[in-house]
């Protein structure tokens, strides 16, 4: 998600994306062919996820989506009058402008992952929650714990198949060491 996605694979998305869904505001449709119809507008747009947090982003979406019809912020103001973020557009044609369009199952359509881009105003993990980050922790210890047990285990059975005592002894202590750490 984090290469930038070229002017007319952005077209052609949008093209899609009107030809296959009904918007819950018309201004909607008329925002995106603006924006098709124009190359070096569409050139500074972004299809990201959470816009809200952008400083000029807009919120579309489907009937099929249970988000808001139509947002855009701009720094820290928010209006739903589709014909203000439209003039905005228009009159700041150089300037960034992150799109974020709702419709159901969004992130698990290709033809949406293939023009989405990364929202450089998120932190990394904004997705995750604590509890996750503690999931993933417990399962990387986890696999860390089972992939050294298995090597110990197989330098055991290599040490006992070649009668070497020594290593046996030593292997066997660094397996109780992993398996009992108190100890």
């Amino acid at each position: 998600m984090n290469t930038s996605v070229s002017v007319q694979d952005k077209k052609i998305f949008i093209r899609w994306f009107l030809q296959n869904y009904q918007l819950k505001r018309r201004e909607s449709v008329w925002i995106l062919n603006y924006l098709t119809n124009h190359d070096a507008l569409l050139a500074h747009v972004h299809f990201i996820r959470e816009a809200r947090y952008c400083p000029r982003g807009i919120v579309i979406s489907t009937h099929c989506s249970n988000d808001v019809p139509f947002r855009f912020y701009k720094n820290h103001i928010v209006t739903t009058d589709a014909e203000k973020s439209f003039h905005d557009i228009r009159l700041n044609r150089s300037d960034p402008i992150y799109v974020q369009l709702s419709f159901e199952n969004a992130h698990q359509n290709a033809n949406y992952v293939a023009v989405l881009e990364d929202n450089p105003y998120l932190s990394e993990d904004f997705f995750i929650t604590k509890r996750e980050k503690e999931i993933a922790k417990e399962v990387l210890e986890h696999t860390i714990y089972q992939s050294q047990k298995k090597q110990l285990q197989d330098k055991i059975d290599e040490a006992l198949d070649s009668r070497d005592q020594i290593a046996f002894t030593m292997y066997i202590d660094q397996l109780n060491g992993l398996i009992n750490p108190s100890k």
